[in-house]
């Protein structure tokens, strides 16, 4: 059909539809537009390579007939899933994965057993695409692989293009599927082909575990966002057309006043609006019938694509754009292991729902076999410190109730085979000890952060939390972090002992906290949760990073604190709820280039700050709504330092103003919203790391 599109990428969801039932299939990656923003060239270079991709996919099909002869029966896509987790239920099983795969498989080769449910008009247009994804089973090293992998990281929560960063494999041997808790708001997003030239360490597909496969966490409705993103991954549109890329204008799905010239460079799917619900004899554009069904719309009844779209995802596979031509080559086929059958036992592996766990609460730990290849003959597993010390279940459940750190082995046999592995300082396991409500400590008689009152846990083997006298807030101890020699996106963790909080009135935990920056591209991370048995339940009352985590200006030496004046305090209330006689707290640092950091005078007690409207009042937004700039006036009843945060629906950091400080009375800080798209945001206003207030308002279009 007829198109107006340049340059093609994620479609925005209208404020409606992300609060549908079912999540937005796919939408803007706001870190993203930022980057074009900032980025002319890059984005002028995407625009240049959509356009050549646009030639060629033109060519490809003029040219079909002679194009399908000299082509394989069959294109194999290698695919490799990273499994980014932090121990909860995005973790899904290995046969959720493979299910996630099979289903997808079912659609591209119409094989689905619904496929009997397509509306009549368009089963002769219904294509098998001759599209077959398969798991790895070599790694970029040639190594044995299962073609999964797990990694344990906070960023699993957000869920944008910062997740490749953890794992990224050659994107122009594998198709890299990362699986998270939460895919930046969505079901899904993806990076199309020409896209990937320019920004190839983004190359991939983001998926919210419970949007793959039919089992497990997710099911079969939602199953279809998978096939849906591996459409955008081999250069098809949504189905209605439309774009999102700044100075480009682009069509919501669903949108009443789309103008239907306007489509998806495909010949035999309907012009449409788009559909956002499984409506059969739904019709727009002057259609009898749109085609609801089809992969690329948003129906969640996605089970079709049609010739056009096959023809096209083919002549994506045979351009140079993103590498796809290379991923079904027999050479990367047999280098990435998909030809080669797999070896009867290849290597012995195994993975747990959690690896910290206290001695008397929330003590049960689930163990899962993930040796492959092959059926095991024989398992043995040995759990020191553990109940069983050891088991021949392939996937056992250990109660620990000593305090300590353990190792786990798992040997697994299969005929004369027989492999096995031991992870040292697997399990740690907390001990019972209650202290009383109020609880501090300065470090000064703390002697080891393995002990009673704290437990430092790391994800890595590089750097830990470790007690210090190189600095202090007062007196001659802090604890701190060498993050100067950390490692991108490790994360250190520091808890305290369990916490009687029984008959506490509004208690919090504040602590003093000092850190520099390398340079101001450095975004490292500090969150305080909160559990109110033991260990788990934990929910976050702190996240500080950019910006607002910095409490002296970067310094490319390694930072040591010389004062008490680069030092700043942090505040975290706890909800009623979470008022228990097993509460306990954690401190999370997660690393992104900074530098180092330290913790000192820490303190559980009653809250006695200042109430939000003693501190802030008469907060008010003008013009609201606005197309240009949107002025905050609000008036203060102290001197007050004071940060902006401008926030989208999906709870991403739009606008991050840096602190500074307003006087007693009336003040007015001013913000352009031009740039942004329409919508939504929310204006937060913020102090020493805590929200006083937030407002609402609305961007309009121009």
């Amino acid at each position: 059909m007829k198109t107006k599109i340049v340059l093609s990428f994620f479609i925005i969801l209208s404020i409606n539809n992300i609060y549908s039932q079912e999540r937005g299939m796919c939408a803007a990656d706001q870190m993203r537009i930022d980057l074009l923003k900032q980025n002319p060239k890059i984005a002028q270079a995407i625009v240049k390579r959509e356009q050549a991709l646009e030639q060629f996919t033109a060519e490809y099909i003029a040219n079909e007939t002679k194009q399908k002869s000299q082509s394989p029966a069959l294109y194999i896509i290698p695919v490799v899933f990273h499994v980014i987790h932090n121990y909860g239920v995005e973790n899904i099983s290995d046969a959720q994965l493979k299910d996630g795969i099979d289903i997808v498989n079912q659609t591209f080769r119409k094989l689905r057993p619904d496929t009997n449910s397509i509306v009549t008009a368009f089963k002769p247009i219904h294509a098998d695409c001759e599209i077959e994804f398969r798991l790895a089973q070599l790694d970029p090293n040639g190594n044995c692989h299962s073609g999964i992998n797990r990694i344990a990281s906070s960023l699993t929560s957000i869920g944008d293009h910062s997740v490749k960063s953890l794992i990224h494999w050659d994107p122009t041997k594998y198709l890299n599927v990362y699986v998270v808790e939460n895919a930046a708001g969505l079901a899904g997003h993806a990076i199309f082909p020409s896209d990937a030239d320019s920004l190839p360490q983004w190359d991939g597909i983001v998926l919210t575990h419970s949007y793959v496969g039919t089992i497990g966490t997710s099911n079969l409705t939602r199953s279809v966002a998978f096939a849906h993103e591996c459409g955008h991954y081999l250069n098809l549109q949504h189905i209605w057309g439309g774009n999102n890329v700044p100075g480009f204008y682009f069509y919501p799905c669903a949108d009443p006043f789309k103008d239907c010239n306007i489509d998806d460079f495909v010949t035999d799917t309907p012009p449409t609006i788009g559909w956002q619900s499984c409506n059969l004899s739904g019709a727009s554009c002057l259609n009898a019938v749109d085609n609801v069904q089809n992969v690329m719309d948003y129906s969640y009844c996605n089970i079709m694509f049609t010739y056009g779209q096959k023809t096209r995802m083919h002549a994506c596979l045979n351009a140079s754009f993103g590498g796809r031509n290379n991923l079904w080559q027999t050479s990367n086929l047999i280098a990435t292991g998909v030809y080669s059958p797999p070896a009867p036992l290849c290597a012995a592996d195994f993975s747990a729902n959690k690896t910290v766990v206290c001695s008397s609460v929330s003590n049960v730990i689930s163990f899962t076999n993930n040796s492959y290849n092959g059926n095991f003959t024989s398992v043995e597993w040995i759990f020191n410190g553990g109940t069983p010390n050891t088991s021949t279940i392939n996937n056992p459940t250990v109660t620990y109730s000593t305090a300590g750190v353990y190792d786990v082995t798992l040997k697994v046999k299969n005929g004369t085979d027989s492999l096995a592995i031991t992870k040292s300082n697997f399990i740690s396991v907390i001990g019972n000890s209650v202290a009383a409500f109020p609880f501090s400590d300065d470090f000064e008689t703390t002697t080891s952060l393995n002990g009673n009152k704290f437990f430092e846990n790391s994800f890595d083997t590089i750097n830990r939390w470790q007690i210090t006298t190189a600095a202090s807030f007062s007196n001659n101890h802090s604890v701190w972090l060498n993050n100067f020699n950390n490692t991108m996106n490790t994360k250190d963790e520091l808890y305290s002992q369990m916490i009687d909080l029984t008959g506490a009135t509004s208690p919090a935990v504040k602590f003093k906290y000092a850190f520099a920056k390398k340079d101001s591209t450095n975004n490292d991370q500090l969150q305080l949760f909160i559990s109110k048995d033991c260990n788990s339940s934990w929910i976050q009352r702190l996240n500080l990073s950019g910006t607002a985590l910095e409490t002296v200006s970067p310094t490319a030496a390694p930072f040591i604190p010389a004062s008490s004046s680069e030092w700043k305090e942090a505040v975290a209330t706890i909800p009623a709820t979470y008022i228990t006689p097993t509460s306990r707290f954690k401190i999370v640092f997660t690393s992104k280039g900074g530098n180092n950091i330290y913790i000192d005078d820490i303190n559980l007690d009653t809250y006695i700050g200042i109430e939000e409207q003693q501190l802030i009042f008469t907060v008010s937004l003008f013009p609201n709504p606005s197309n240009s700039e949107v002025n905050v006036s609000f008036n203060l009843t102290e001197n007050l330092e004071i940060k902006f945060e401008v926030v989208d629906v999906l709870g991403r950091v739009i606008i991050d103003n840096s602190s500074k400080r307003f006087n007693t009375g009336k003040n007015t800080e001013t913000f352009s919203v031009a740039e942004l798209n329409s919508g939504l945001y929310f204006i937060k206003i913020i102090s020493n790391g805590s929200t006083l207030i937030t407002k609402t308002f609305v961007k309009e279009q121009f």
